[in-house]
């Protein structure tokens, strides 16, 4: 039997050196897999597409069923998902409500993504 031989202190300590840069705390990890969890669906990266590029004052929850073939039901949960996520803003006008992104919330999951 041949004994495995065994790593001197020195390259040992080398070798498992902690690392300078910080990890993600476990708050700001959950935030982050929130936020990159609703844009993780095809369907939601389509509805942000569109208000994106929609009217400055917003863009009517009865015109996203139809781009995206879906029901309406299905449409407003993907909506809440999105607006929980802090990516999309709601109004409320009468009966209608009124989506618009959420100014810098792109570019929050854009630097989430590049500064890991």
């Amino acid at each position: 039997m041949t004994a495995t031989p065994v790593a001197d202190d020195a390259a040992s300590a080398a070798c498992c050196a902690t690392c300078a840069a910080p990890a993600l705390a476990e708050a700001e990890a959950r935030e982050a897999a929130r936020l990159l969890k609703a844009i993780a669906d095809p369907n939601r990266l389509r509805l942000l597409s569109i208000v994106k590029h929609g009217p400055a004052d917003g863009t009517c929850v009865c015109d996203l069923t139809e781009p995206l073939q879906l029901g309406q039901p299905t449409v407003s949960h993907h909506l809440k998902i999105l607006v929980d996520s802090g990516l999309l803003a709601r109004e409320k006008r009468g009966t209608w409500a009124y989506y618009t992104l959420v100014p810098g919330s792109l570019d929050k999951a854009a630097a989430l993504i590049s500064e890991l």
